[in-house]
């Protein structure tokens, strides 16, 4: 994949599988937002994704629903240990009263799971391998549909 996600989208996407806001079907999936007021969907073909998420569809990189998916599908490591840590994260609230400074919300979000700093560090460390190995698929991104309302 050309264009990488910032770092902290792979916690929202932590947050999503530890929520149960995925579903998937045979070519599409469900992605509900972390407040619940929308849901995105992600479709495949082969190796081509697309998402009517603000990321995916604005910025081009996979957004969080995607991220999720190519979890739940097993091309992405998942940090299994630390996925339920993220529960209950409301990303939305924490990305807007951040204005989008990603690495603040993420801070808070440790915060709110009662990471420890050793902790902080295994989480930094996984979704890194998880951003490195994205960059390692041969997936696609392709914009679709309009973003969720």
């Amino acid at each position: 994949m050309e264009k990488l996600p910032p770092l902290q989208k792979v916690y929202e996407a932590w947050s999503a599988l530890a929520d149960g806001r995925v579903e998937m079907g045979e070519d599409t999936a469900d992605v509900a937002s972390s407040n619940g007021a929308k849901h995105y969907m992600v479709s495949w073909t082969e190796d081509t994704y697309s998402s009517n998420d603000n990321a995916s569809y604005w910025q081009g990189y996979a957004g969080y629903p995607v991220l999720a998916v190519l979890m739940k599908q097993g091309k992405l490591p998942c940090a299994d240990m630390l996925v339920p840590r993220f529960a209950h994260i409301d990303w939305n609230a924490l990305n807007k009263k951040h204005k989008r400074n990603y690495a603040a919300a993420a801070q808070e979000a440790f915060e709110e799971a009662g990471l420890a700093s050793d902790e902080i560090a295994q989480a930094e460390a996984a979704a890194q391998k998880t951003l490195e190995a994205l960059a390692a698929l041969p997936i696609r991104m392709k914009r679709k549909g309009r973003p969720a309302k």
